[in-house]
């Protein structure tokens, strides 16, 4: 293999892993933006999150495409391989956590037809920005090549679980008291649940990147708080 074949393979697998890192970053844009439009109650922002999910999708088509032309091409060994799989890998995860951002969008869409309803808002505003920071955390992981910083994601999944029981019985408990309310805070749970599942593909790409890094699976139980809504 000559020496500007490696230096073009190299920059091919440097191409695919800073498009990956892109995808991150509009992901998480987007997770943000969708949860300051339910706090603001805003609905150009809610529609723009919306109309902005069609990127994300061709973003991650692309790194597919060119992921396995990599492959096919090249034939990576080892930790190459390794890269190469799990930026396709984590754009799947990407993917998600933008159909997911979009439907918290739908969702305060609706919402802005009802009346505010402050404290869960707020409740809701707590575990988004945990949610958003966990995803933050774990893309600079994947940048930085920062093992350490991806277990440190992984190790703290149950707190976003702990959120998410904690604002269910509180959203239980308005049901309960007003039944007005129930239509409102059904949305309100599913943003809540839509949350959740973000959290859980942070903590999937912390995994990727903690085997595209070593070469070893997270051998550990997933730290998971029991979800009240599972039985």
């Amino acid at each position: 293999m000559t020496e500007h074949t490696v230096k073009s393979y190299e920059d091919e697998l440097n191409t695919l892993m800073a498009e990956c890192a892109r995808m991150g970053g509009q992901a998480e844009a987007q997770v943000a933006d969708s949860l300051e439009a339910v706090v603001r109650r805003d609905q150009l922002l809610a529609s723009t999150v919306v109309s902005r999910d069609e990127k994300l999708d061709a973003l991650e088509a692309e790194i597919e495409r060119k992921a396995i032309r990599l492959i096919a091409l090249r034939q990576p060994l080892a930790n190459d391989l390794r890269r190469t799989v799990g930026a396709m890998k984590i754009a799947h995860n990407l993917e998600r956590i933008g159909d997911l951002a979009k439907n918290i969008a739908k969702r305060s869409l609706v919402l802005v037809e009802a009346e505010p309803m402050t404290p869960l808002t707020r409740s809701i505003e707590r575990m988004g920005r945990l949610v958003v920071a966990r995803l933050k955390s774990v893309l600079d992981a994947y940048t930085g090549s920062d093992v350490e910083r991806a277990i440190a994601v992984w190790s703290r999944d149950d707190e976003v679980d702990e959120h998410y029981n904690s604002l269910f019985r509180e959203l239980l408990t308005y049901m309960m008291a007003d039944p007005r309310t129930i239509t409102a805070c059904a949305h309100l749970l599913f943003i809540a649940k839509n949350l959740e599942r973000i959290g859980d593909h942070a903590t999937n790409i912390a995994e990727i990147v903690h085997y595209e890094i070593t070469g070893e699976d997270m051998t550990a139980v997933r730290p998971k708080t029991d979800d009240l809504t599972a039985a």
